[in-house]
């Protein structure tokens, strides 16, 4: 069982306790002050980190090397309430020397289809499409 708190601090901000964390989310003026990440982009980091992790877990098991890893995620959202995502776009990009397309492909492909659960349940609700760029140094 997954288990957090959330504590009101002011306007719309909320501490909340996430393991041994603590993550504030808040929204923009005039309702927020813009202290923390507002949640729905949070889930979009939880989605890159959740893939992030089976990636780098994965490719340490194929013995892929690599020099950087940065995932970058946009989303859109519809126009009527409640507003949620209905379509995500992945960009996985890598760097490093002598990058083997083809196990990347395979490290992210395992993550979406079998390994990633934020993923998993995100594209229950909504398509979510990845590219990979690989860049050699």
């Amino acid at each position: 069982m997954h288990k957090i708190q959330s504590i009101w601090q002011s306007k719309m901000a909320f501490d909340n306790t996430v393991g041994n964390h603590v993550v504030r989310t808040d929204t923009t003026a005039p309702l927020g002050d813009d202290t923390g990440a507002s949640p729905k982009r949070l889930l979009l980091a939880g989605l890159a980190g959740c893939s992030g992790i089976d990636v780098v877990s994965i490719l340490d098991k194929m013995r892929v090397k690599f020099d950087e890893f940065t995932i970058d995620v946009e989303a859109d959202l519809t126009e009527e309430h409640p507003k949620v995502y209905s379509h995500i776009r992945m960009k996985y990009r890598m760097k490093g020397s002598k990058l083997k397309r083809e196990k990347i492909e395979r490290a992210v492909s395992l993550s979406h289809e079998k390994y990633c659960g934020v993923s998993a349940m995100l594209a229950k609700n909504c398509p979510i499409d990845y590219e990979i760029e690989l860049m050699e140094v």
